[in-house]
């Protein structure tokens, strides 16, 4: 018995107990590390789930834009079109206040009416014919290429007139589209642009009519920078445009004697005094009168011929000669040709005494400036017949 006893406390002995101890911490924590998995996975398959699901939703809407972009419609036809304004050139710098806005080039600023997607001007439609509004905005409005907005966003960067200041953009703010174009009209600037948070304007276009279920994206132009320079206004041009006033002369002051004089017999371009210099240099000298000098003539004469001279050609016709007969030369007084019984002569083929005798044609008479029209644009021409 008492072996038997032995035995069965030797099947408790304390190594077994630790051994039994042991394997039941082990089996806890494996128990207690499962379920911390299992809870991680389930806060974490939500997580992936909407992961997964709002990459999906990206790449199916690029998809589609670059289908919509594609083919020039949208997907779903129940959806509005996507219309907006543009414009198609950029305003000529620099700018002052008071000067005309004009585009690149001293071309006329036009606004156009675009597809979204393609493009391409909307020339159809009753949108083709809205009314459009020219508006000042801050500067630093998000204009970069391919930016949204909305039009809350838009009319809140519009910038008013300073307190006591007349409105900010004067003349002729409202553009009338025709077949989805339309020409801004003279408009300009009568405060500078230093005043405001970004120290520049944009200029904007909005489409002020309503369409049903269609926005029309408004149009902006790049940042500007407009100057207060009072005296800019009377600066004078060197060299000096044909489609200059005539005060843009040297010595010819704006609104002075001279000026007055000069308008007076209907010379207000450059263009025309430079007519009247190479028709009948006499009369022009004595339209501006004894106040102006010889040394004074003879500083507005070489302002004057820097003028960039046109490929307008003009044909003079003396009262006493045939109908079809005359005399053509440039702006500048150049004997281009001659017109004999219909037939056209060019010049290189005149001797030196017949370019001698017709080019004094052009001072036969004091009334030859209201005589000469415009005979041809273009400077080459041909062998012609009447």
């Amino acid at each position: 018995m008492s072996q038997k006893r032995q035995k069965e406390e030797g099947a408790h002995s304390p190594r077994d107990k630790r051994r039994r101890f042991f394997t039941l911490k082990h089996v806890i924590s494996e128990v207690v590390r499962k379920q911390r998995i299992q809870d991680f996975q389930n806060l974490l398959e939500p997580l992936v789930r909407r992961v997964v699901k709002e990459e999906i939703e990206v790449a199916l809407a690029n998809h589609f834009t670059a289908m919509r972009r594609s083919y020039g419609k949208e997907v779903h036809p129940s959806e509005s079109r996507s219309l907006q304004l543009r414009f198609s050139n950029g305003v000529s710098l620099p700018l002052f206040t008071g000067a005309r806005l004009e585009g690149d080039g001293g071309s006329k600023m036009e606004v156009e009416l675009v597809d979204g997607f393609t493009g391409q001007i909307v020339d159809t439609g009753p949108e083709s014919s809205a009314n459009v509004e020219i508006v000042v905005l801050e500067g630093d409005f998000d204009g970069d290429k391919g930016s949204e907005w909305t039009a809350e966003e838009f009319e809140n960067n519009i910038v008013r007139e300073r307190e006591g200041k007349r409105p900010l953009l004067t003349g002729d703010g409202v553009v009338k589209l025709k077949d989805g174009v339309g020409s801004v009209g003279e408009i300009a600037f009568s405060d500078n642009s230093s005043w405001t948070r970004s120290r520049r304007f944009r200029l904007g276009a909005r489409v002020t009519d309503k369409f049903e279920e269609t926005r029309i994206r408004e149009a902006i132009t790049e940042s500007i920078v407009v100057k207060d320079h009072r005296g800019e206004l009377y600066k004078k041009h060197y060299p000096p445009a044909l489609s200059d006033e005539v005060w843009r002369l040297e010595k010819i002051g704006k609104d002075g004697a001279f000026h007055k004089r000069l308008s007076e017999a209907n010379v207000n371009f450059v263009k025309d005094f430079l007519i009247l210099l190479s028709v009948d240099p006499s009369r022009l000298r004595s339209i501006l009168g004894a106040g102006m000098s010889r040394k004074m003539w003879e500083v507005t004469f070489e302002h004057a011929r820097t003028c960039s001279l046109d490929q307008t050609i003009y044909f003079y016709r003396p009262p006493s000669s045939e109908p079809k007969a005359g005399v053509l030369f440039n702006i500048g007084g150049q004997v281009m040709g001659l017109l004999s019984d219909g037939k056209y002569i060019p010049s290189e083929k005149l001797s030196e005494a017949e370019k001698v005798r017709f080019s004094g044609y052009s001072g036969t008479s004091n009334s030859c400036h209201q005589s000469l029209m415009t005979y041809i644009s273009s400077i080459r021409l041909t062998a012609t017949t009447w």
